[in-house]
């Protein structure tokens, strides 16, 4: 029986298509270790698209000290899992998951876009201010 309050639900954009990675070069067959669909999208977030805590919170509709937390177990494990040869299993875990279909870009991409609009709005304004008459003040 699970103790303390029930955990949110924690949104993900979709779920990974490989939940299973292995190290080579090792006999035998090594260890399984296993990281949480929700750390995974944390790390994902906050490493791999470059959201910043507060913004990936925001995204997974959870607190950002629950984000920050859940970022550190899952760098914990793949640390662990890349230093020791183990083997990496995603898995959906004692978590509540909610699927959004919408697939977030990249920070940078949203900052050049943002910058690209911003430049086009200048130059119409540019554009416009050139063909307007000139009115001299008294």
């Amino acid at each position: 029986m699970q103790k303390g309050r029930k955990k949110k639900v924690r949104y993900i954009q979709k779920m990974p298509k490989i939940v299973y990675f292995s190290p080579r070069g090792q006999a035998g067959r090594p260890d399984e270790i296993e990281l949480r669909v929700d750390q995974f999208e944390a790390i994902k977030l906050a490493d791999f698209q470059g959201y910043d805590q507060a913004e990936g919170a925001k995204h997974m509709g959870i607190s950002r000290p629950s984000f920050g937390r859940i970022l550190n177990e899952g760098r914990k494990i793949i640390a662990e899992a890349i230093t020791t040869g183990k083997i990496l299993k995603i898995r959906i875990g004692d978590v509540q998951v909610g699927v959004r279909q919408n697939n977030l870009p990249k920070k940078e991409e949203i900052i050049k876009q943002s910058q690209r609009v911003e430049q086009t709005s200048r130059s119409r304004l540019l554009e416009i201010s050139k063909t307007r008459p000139q009115t001299q003040s008294k």
